[in-house]
């Protein structure tokens, strides 16, 4: 490949290239993507499947862990760090 651009396979590589936290973000962001369309969007798991070019297993997977990251973030956004849970004078 890199004979028919004219550039070194090190510049190839680096161009083309992502970051472990880009792949990390990139798939959490398509997980996301598929849970609000199956979820909020409301079709179904078939539906998704053939919009995402996947088996309906993959993208049922997906969304089920999209739904769990989402709500650790809830949580994690709710409950104040630091802070005692439990109710005063107790």
């Amino acid at each position: 490949m890199s004979q028919g651009t004219g550039l070194s396979e090190a510049t190839i590589k680096r161009w083309t290239s992502r970051s472990r936290a880009e792949w990390i973000q990139q798939k959490a962001d398509e997980r996301e993507e598929i849970r609000a369309f199956h979820d909020e969007q409301g079709h179904s798991w078939t539906e998704t499947a053939a919009r995402y070019r996947l088996d309906v297993s993959t993208v049922k997977r997906r969304a089920y862990r999209a739904r769990k990251e989402r709500a650790q973030e809830n949580d994690h956004h709710a409950s104040p760090t630091g802070s005692d849970p439990s109710p005063a004078g107790e």
